[in-house]
């Protein structure tokens, strides 16, 4: 079918890009959703111009067009198989803020929390707040009609847009907002042949009548349920002073486009309303419970005291977060195994009037015999807790095997007092009927508990479950006449029983607006309306399965390198930008493309592991292409709520490439590096001869595929090594105990200096530092994906420090990467007895930062220890060092001195990562991932402030980039060491 569309002549007309190739739509096949479906061509436009040419071209050829922003959709609103319209790149655009009118204008494609930066300095906030806030869109929050947690306060985005700018299904231009009785007659009386004069007139006869009145105000949800997207929203549009003489509400077409999902409108622009910014102190209390019944009720209790959010976390998804590394150092405010938490934010005007109005909320329940601990967080420390619940989805991916909580009743709202007995409800029909357990979660104060039962989809019999699950939920649902869908829309997963749920009359309004609108059923076709059965198209069908594959990694606890994959839940946690802060993913950050994403990467892996075409499956250029640009920085490991490691799963893809292909000359230099800097090491002077003189250096870096404006590393003038043997420091009594420091290839090579003062300090400070031939780290081999050559010099240093390392003797690396090999890779590329032993070496080998803030924990290094002298610090982390352990150790680390300031810069991966900035083809990224935050940020510092970076990539990039030397900490603490 493709090669009988014109695809050339649209692309005539487009200015954007056009993308028909296999690669780019099986990115686009899936969103967050339990569905897959492959589409005709992927659209990135760049004008509205384009997106005319789009419709168009769709409505010519009958295709449906599938509008996209972030593509969080969790019921398949942006799975098809028509032209998916991806607005997030281009369409990003802040047109206007009205602060004194409280009003902006936006295009659909600003992200929720960018969005809320630029409107904090006027006092404004947008007020819906998504848990992917921080990379959701408003054209995906307009068309979801989303909520978030304090919807209790703010209600949903319907309530907050006033006007509507973009394109009806037959191409034409039309904007919407508020109108009165005088306007709406003026629309109807337009000319004839216009669609948008059409529409008003047909809609006015169809909500003017009073038979389809009475059929939409029985049919329809409870009014008193806030969240309530089912359908269409006819009830909300029935009742402006037009047609109900009695009101005093204007006409507004947003409302019912709002939550339509985009299959009535492509918007293109969005002017909201804004509201003042909340007051400025807060309390969290935190009430535990041992049941989420018991919770329920308390949250009863809490809406009298008008939180600004209610949210509940079960038992299932605290469980999860000990399993992921950021989560695991955000559950400290969790006391004992609680069944449930609900999470009851107040604000206010002071500290004092938050206080007290937390312990009225804790004696109330108390006095109820409800909860059994309260701890309350103030302030930004409550952060943790709402990042935890965030992570939620996500999560909830993390869990071995292929029975997992699934999306298929997750949605469902009802009104908050009969919240306690509907669940009660849900949880004996999914114990009794079913057998399986649910997991429980979210907005509590609004009357909607994410619920996802466990279910395996790779089985027929799961497929069956599936849907018998969502029939059975649509039944009790309308028991309680709540809506089958609270913020999540119905997309293809809740479309087919909105007919159950509202009455045949009222569904055949509902109908009858699509084809009023759509009558061509272009815009997003099989959505809301005309939906394929809800168990098809699903991402895992029972017809798939799930091969195992030889690995270099050991994958046992996903259950397979495949499964690993699988992890991805598809909630877009990568698609979040600098300013939003984080790691993850630096390359999408820099280039704002879908196959750039951490996601893309895992699920480029899934579709080809799932359906191999070759004997080996690895050797698949459509791996390579979304792999290419991993920096491999480990953010995704920690970041990730799904803990895909893509890391780990481009270095595994590598090796198998490499047995098919073979490996590129420049992969086996860069691997091989740290032994031809040894073997240089003895003449030093010859390798800088060569590296440093540009008529030397320029032809060997086009020679190996390096970049031209990049330089290469030095070698020092003597090893690390070297210079600790004819060091003349002063042996302290050795009174605070012996650690054994690991001079990596790369500290002692290049960095001499840096080792010598690592050593200097740890001596000064009365250690024993104990230095022992060692094997290379094998960084170098993992990053280019050479496992076997890296499997041995695992093997190699296991072997040495096995039994010399424990918690009295730890093991102290200088380099980030190199000592963490230790804990991240080394004890999966092992099997047997070598990886139980690496593995109880693993904890013992410390960064040199958590070195030293352990000892400042125990109190054996002080403030004492240094001088006073005021010293300016700005601090970039290694991305391995804030994925994998924790910054935080760095911080307390340069702020023990008492005349240190420490500021760390808000910098994700600095860009080099290792031979990434070195390479041709990735030296331009690797200096746009630079310029996002870390470039900028030390450019407007004082020639004075010292910048401090503990990674040789880190310091060579921002040597490179701005000219400035940033040193390692242990050099920052030799400066104030007292004599």
């Amino acid at each position: 079918m493709n090669g009988s569309l014109d695809w050339q002549v649209l692309k005539r007309n487009f200015s954007g890009d056009l993308f028909t190739d296999r690669m780019l739509r099986l990115l686009y096949a899936t969103d967050a959703s339990a569905y897959q479906e492959m589409p005709l061509a992927v659209a990135i436009p760049k004008t509205e111009g384009d997106i005319g040419a789009l419709i168009q071209f769709a409505r010519r050829h009958k295709l449906g067009l599938i509008p996209r922003t972030a593509g969080t959709s969790l019921a398949g609103q942006v799975v098809g198989s028509g032209i998916v319209v991806d607005v997030s790149r281009h369409f990003t655009r802040i047109l206007e803020i009205d602060a004194p009118g409280r009003r902006v204008r936006v295009q659909p494609g600003v992200i929720r929390n960018e969005l809320n930066l630029a409107l904090k300095p006027y006092g404004l906030l947008f007020g819906p707040e998504t848990s992917t806030a921080n990379r959701a869109m408003m054209g995906g929050m307009f068309g979801n009609n989303s909520c978030g947690s304090n919807s209790v306060v703010y209600g949903s985005t319907r309530e907050h847009v006033i006007s509507v700018r973009g394109f009806l299904s037959d191409g034409s231009e039309a904007a919407f907002g508020a109108m009165d009785e005088a306007a709406f007659t003026a629309k109807c009386n337009g000319p004839a042949d216009r669609l948008e004069t059409k529409i008003y007139q047909q809609l006015s006869a169809l909500l003017a009548n009073p038979a389809n009145r009475k059929a939409i105000t029985d049919g329809y949800p409870k009014p008193s349920i806030t969240r309530r997207n089912t359908g269409y929203a006819l009830d909300l549009l029935m009742d402006a002073k037009v047609f109900d003489p009695a009101s005093s509400k204007p006409f507004n077409l947003c409302k019912l486009l709002a939550g339509s999902e985009g299959t009535l409108f492509f918007a293109t622009e969005l002017e909201l309303n804004c509201l003042p910014l909340p007051p400025p102190e807060s309390v969290l209390v935190c009430a535990h419970f041992t049941t989420i019944n018991e919770a329920l009720r308390a949250n009863l209790i809490a809406l009298k005291y008008q939180p600004h959010a209610s949210e509940l976390i079960d038992r299932f998804i605290l469980n999860c977060t000990k399993s992921n590394i950021t989560q695991r150092r955000n559950r400290d405010f969790v006391e004992g195994d609680p069944g449930a938490v609900l999470v009851v934010e107040l604000r206010g005007q002071t500290r004092g009037e938050m206080e007290s109005a937390a312990a009225a909320v804790e004696a109330e329940m108390r006095d109820a015999g409800l909860g059994y601990a309260f701890p309350k967080l103030y302030g930004a420390e409550g952060n943790k807790v709402w990042d935890l619940r965030r992570a939620g989805q996500g999560l909830l991916s993390n869990i071995p095997g292929d029975t997992k909580p699934v999306e298929v009743c997750e949605d469902t709202a009802v009104d908050v007092e009969d919240l306690p007995e509907y669940i009660t409800e849900f949880d004996a029909l999914m114990r009794d009927r079913f057998g399986i357990g649910c997991v429980y979660y979210a907005h509590a104060g609004s009357g909607e508990l994410h619920t996802r039962p466990m279910i395996n989809l790779k089985t027929p019999e799961g497929n069956a479950m599936f849907r018998d699950v969502a029939q059975s939920i649509a039944t009790l649902v309308k028991k309680y006449r709540g809506s089958l869908s609270g913020e999540h829309g119905d997309g293809r997963l809740r479309g087919e029983f909105i007919e159950y749920m509202v009455g045949a009359d009222a569904f055949k309004l509902i109908r009858e607006t699509k084809r009023i609108f759509d009558p061509d059923n272009c815009f997003n076709p099989g959505k809301i309306v005309n939906t394929p059965p809800m168990n098809s198209s699903l991402r895992h069908g029972p017809e798939d399965k799930t091969p195992d594959y030889e690995t270099y990694f050991d994958f046992a606890k996903t259950q397979g390198v495949l499964r690993a994959a699988e992890l991805c839940s598809g909630s877009g946690d990568c698609r979040k930008t600098q300013l939003t802060g984080g790691t993850m993913c630096p390359s999408y950050m820099a280039t704002r493309d879908e196959k750039d994403t951490t996601r893309a990467r895992a699920n480029m892996l899934r579709h080809v592991l799932t359906h191999p075409q070759r004997k080996n499956p690895f050797d698949s250029e459509e791996i390579y292409a979304v792999m290419d640009l991993c920096l491999s920085c480990k953010g995704c490991k920690s970041e990730c709520p799904s803990n895909v490691d893509v890391g780990r799963l481009k270095a595994e893809f590598l090796q198998h490439y490499y047995e098919a292909n073979g490996t590129p000359l420049r992969s086996r230099m860069v691997g091989n590096f740290p032994r031809m800097a040894a073997l240089f090491s003895h003449a030093p002077w010859l390798w800088n001869l060569v590296t440093q003189n540009a008529i030397f250096a320029t032809p060997m870096k086009l020679a190996l595929g390096f970049a031209t404006g990049r330089s290469l590393p030095p070698l020092s003038a003597s090893t690390a090594r070297k210079q600790i043997a004819r060091s003349s420091v002063t042996k302290a009594n050795h009174n605070r105990g012996s650690l054994y420091l690991y001079v990596d290839e790369f500290t002692n090579c290049n960095d001499a200096e840096i080792g010598l003062a690592t050593y200097t300090v740890l001596t000064r400070l009365g250690y024993e530092v104990k230095l022992i031939d060692h094997p290379q780290s094998a960084r170098a081999l993992l990053s280019k994906g050479l496992l076997k050559e890296a499997l041995i010099l695992a093997e190699a240093n296991v072997n040495t420090f096995a039994t010399l390392i424990a918690a009295e003797t730890p093991l102290v690396g200088i380099e980030p990467s190199a000592i963490l090999g230790f804990r991240d890779e080394f004890p999966d590329l092992l099997r047997g007895e070598l990886q139980k032993k690496a593995r109880a070496i693993a904890p013992h080998c410390l960064l040199f930062e958590e070195f030293i803030a352990r000892e400042i924990d125990a109190g054996r290094i002080t403030a004492k220890d240094f001088d006073t002298a005021p010293r300016a610090i700005h601090l970039h982390g290694h991305c391995h060092q804030k994925s994998l352990t924790d910054i935080k150790t760095a911080i307390a680390t340069l702020s023990l001195p008492v005349g240190h300031t420490v500021t760390t810069i808000p910098s994700g991966c600095c860009g080099m990562a290792g031979s990434f900035g070195y390479e041709k083809e990735h030296f331009a990224l690797s200096q746009q991932v630079g310029e996002l935050v870390l470039f900028p940020a030390i450019r407007k510092l004082d020639s004075s402030a010292i910048i401090a970076a503990s990674g040789t990539s880190c310091r060579h990039q921002i040597h490179d980039g701005v000219q400035r030397r940033a040193l390692h900490s242990a050099e920052i603490l030799l400066m104030a060491l007292k004599a």
